[in-house]
């Protein structure tokens, strides 16, 4: 469930301009998430949120992006968590996780910050990832592979 609604938090702040905790907490309640504002205010601290200023003197949180390469271990264990399988289709990777979860693996895939993936498109279960060449998508999905199947 914190996985999930966490993913959820990182879905609404990419979609909409988020200012407060409560209207965060409203979101996610509108989106069937029972929560408070103190697991509201301790996602935002675990998922290391950060406000910015915005037109017209407003603010919104954002995801604060790390400056060491590499996924932190929370993105690890997204990963980790929700992955089911990957395939290719020449230079397109489409990678399954679980109902739910292909935001968050697409943000996990983002930190990576892998130069060959060009983009990637996340539904509810479902990721494509645009990779340059289908050599380069052989090289990422042996690294996803190392990545998820690490000890």
């Amino acid at each position: 469930m914190k996985i999930s609604r966490q993913s959820k938090i990182i879905e609404l702040i990419n979609k909409y301009d988020i200012e407060t905790q409560e209207e965060l907490a409203d979101r996610l309640m509108k989106d069937g998430y029972n929560v408070t504002q103190a697991t509201v205010s301790r996602d935002i601290r675990e998922l290391k949120l950060t406000k910015v200023a915005v037109d017209g003197g407003r603010q919104k949180y954002i995801v604060l992006q790390k400056t060491e390469p590499g996924m932190s271990e929370k993105y690890t264990r997204v990963l980790r968590d929700a992955f089911i399988s990957m395939d290719m289709a020449q230079n397109i990777l489409v990678i399954k996780t679980v109902s739910g979860m292909a935001m968050a693996v697409a943000a996990a895939l983002d930190a990576l910050r892998i130069n060959s993936i060009v983009g990637c498109i996340a539904g509810d279960d479902t990721i494509m990832c645009a990779i340059r060449t289908k050599e380069d998508t052989i090289a990422v999905m042996e690294r996803l592979n190392r990545l998820i199947n690490a000890d």
